[in-house]
């Protein structure tokens, strides 16, 4: 594909990110693959797979595509959308095991919530090889004989995830509140649409300034959906913009209370809507919707053998593992999002959540039942 195109889907699918953009499943051969090439699996979210591909570009490669819904990998994985039987089938369907001498395939990290390696093993014969992270990593993965180093393993939020988080949240509300206004006040829909988009960039690029304040473990203002976290930075934003508002109309000198009432209204709403769960629009909070969220992992000793699987699939490097006297520790505790990749792989059982009460969710339990759309867990507890 040539960079126009490329940049064209990227454009076009990251301001519509909201919504699933599935692709064909089946297998892509990247290259001149033979009997000894790699081969890799990523879900059928269109603009994932277009990365995927122009990364192995030059590398020769098998990459297998299988179905989840055109819902990104760690977003489908963790709701039941990518498991496997999405693996399990497209290793089947695609007749890959007829254009390999070898048995290793390698899924990206995050699918770990929902593909578990131990079963894909049992039902196949192919061992599952976690990959980085980021696909961008991929060539470096590979030189390094398939190892991964710790920033391999870890999710980050840097400024370009920032700003397409920010496409992604103001391009369709923006659309929303300008369609609201056609027959309202038409004559303000630009100047909304210009402070809508400011605001989310606003939120987004300065995130670094503000993080440390928010938390998942605290109870939300509002409506249930707006997070405003401990700082309320998005309400310290709208305060500023109604003192600007304020300050102009008095050196203007055209004061208008109605002017100012339906300013202050339009912009409360757009940040309400911009603040719609924004710890869980980030990789680094576990969403402030999930009541996974006051969840902590607990790291059974008994029954751990330092296998690292937990170290391997950890988006927040919260492991590490003690080769010599084979056992796991959490020193890193505090930054764990409670996505459960670490208790789904654990072929010992070693790993559970709980509670702040006490109730323990265990492992067969998680690896079971998923999270659905508003981030529950539909199972009955049980106590220690």
């Amino acid at each position: 594909m040539n960079l126009p195109k490329f940049l064209a889907i990227n454009i076009v699918e990251t301001l519509l990110r909201v919504l699933p953009f599935p692709c064909k499943t089946g297998l892509i051969k990247i290259g001149n693959p033979d009997r000894n090439s790699p081969v890799f699996l990523t879900c059928n979210y269109h603009l994932t797979v277009e990365r995927v591909k122009r990364v192995l570009k030059g590398i020769d490669a098998y990459l297998l595509v299988a179905n989840s819904r055109g819902i990104n990998v760690w977003c489908a994985a963790t709701g039941g959308l990518f498991t496997n039987h999405n693996v399990i089938s497209v290793l089947k369907v695609t007749g890959v095991e007829e254009l390999v001498d070898h048995r290793n395939i390698m899924l990206p990290q995050l699918a770990a919530t929902g593909v578990e390696a131990d079963v894909i093993k049992k039902k196949t014969g192919w061992k599952v090889i976690w990959g980085p992270v980021y696909a961008k990593d991929i060539p470096a993965f590979i030189r390094n004989k398939l190892k991964k180093t710790p920033k391999m393993r870890e999710v980050e939020f840097p400024l370009r995830q920032r700003i397409e988080m920010a496409l992604a949240w103001a391009f369709p509300i923006s659309i929303i509140l300008a369609l609201i206004m056609i027959p309202l006040w038409h004559e303000a829909i630009s100047a909304l649409i210009f402070l809508v988009w400011g605001l989310s960039f606003l939120i987004f690029v300065s995130f670094p300034l503000y993080s440390q304040w928010l938390s998942s473990e605290d109870k939300r203002i509002g409506f249930v959906l707006f997070d405003f976290g401990r700082g309320g930075f998005q309400l310290i934003l709208w305060g500023v913009l109604m003192l600007g508002l304020i300050v102009y109309s008095l050196v203007a000198d055209d004061f208008s209370r109605g002017f100012l009432f339906r300013w202050s209204f339009i912009t409360f709403i757009a940040v309400l809507l911009l603040s719609i769960d924004l710890m869980g629009s980030t990789p680094v909070y576990k969403s402030g919707l999930h009541e996974d969220r006051l969840l902590r992992v607990i790291l059974d000793e008994k029954k751990c053998r330092g296998a690292g699987f937990c170290e391997q699939v950890c988006p927040r490097n919260c492991y590490e593992v003690d080769r010599n006297r084979h056992i796991a520790t959490i020193p890193r505790a505090g930054r764990c999002v409670q996505c459960g990749a670490c208790i789904v792989q654990c072929t010992f059982d070693a790993l559970y959540f709980e509670s702040p009460k006490g109730e323990v969710i265990r492992p067969e339990t998680i690896r079971r039942f998923k999270l659905n759309l508003i981030g529950r867990r539909l199972v009955k507890l049980d106590k220690l």
